[in-house]
């Protein structure tokens, strides 16, 4: 039987929950963390944001010089968590009840039963992508928040699909077409490949994931 696996992504979630509550700040560059005169770290940005090189895990500071018209922002973890619940909530609407949540904003589903009596692998994927577009349109109107969606046969493929169109994203790998996917990929794409890894291995005169 063919596997069919979604990976959600909320996009920029912390910073587009922020947006959407507070209307001025829709298309701003938002950051969600402590102010660029204290101490304490970046852990969010919007997409706008993230144009001036902001990243989560980045001191204030070096955000604040980065970005000095952004719009900082405490974190609301309540509101996140809220937010969180509701989303799951759509996403089993939709999907029923496999869902492994991995982070508030992640997750996995798993469709393989609602296209079990699909025996193509390739076919059964494809046939998963309006659900996904439904998903997310579902996602955007009833919360006002956009989310990516990576679809393919087991979840290190779903994870990089979701991670390869954002915000906004869906991308179905066919099991047919996963080594010319992966293949131009940067090695950083792979779970486990961290920034120190990723510097060997470019070290080495490996770049991609097919070379």
């Amino acid at each position: 039987m063919p596997r069919v696996l979604f990976h959600l992504d909320m996009d920029a979630f912390y910073a587009s929950v922020g947006q959407r509550d507070e209307p001025a700040w829709k298309g701003r560059p938002v950051i969600v963390g402590a102010p660029p005169d204290r101490r304490g770290v970046v852990c969010a940005a919007s997409y706008e944001a993230r144009k001036f090189g902001v990243r989560s895990a980045m001191p204030s500071a070096t955000a604040g010089r980065l970005c000095p018209d952004g719009v900082f922002v405490r974190p609301r973890m309540d509101a996140y968590k809220a937010e969180s619940r509701a989303v799951m909530a759509l996403v089993r609407e939709f999907a029923g009840e496999w869902i492994q949540q991995v982070s508030v904003d992640e997750a996995y589903v798993e469709l393989t039963e609602r296209f079990s009596h699909i025996g193509d692998a390739d076919e059964a994927l494809a046939a998963a992508e309006p659900l996904a577009r439904e998903l997310k349109a579902a996602i955007f109107r009833e919360r006002g928040l956009t989310a990516t969606v990576g679809i393919a046969a087991n979840k290190l493929l779903a994870k990089i699909a979701s991670d390869h169109r954002k915000p906004d994203g869906l991308t179905v790998v066919r099991e047919s077409e996963k080594r010319d996917f992966l293949r131009p990929l940067p090695v950083r794409v792979l779970r486990g490949v961290g920034e120190v890894t990723e510097k060997v291995l470019v070290g080495a005169g490996l770049t991609t994931v097919g070379h």
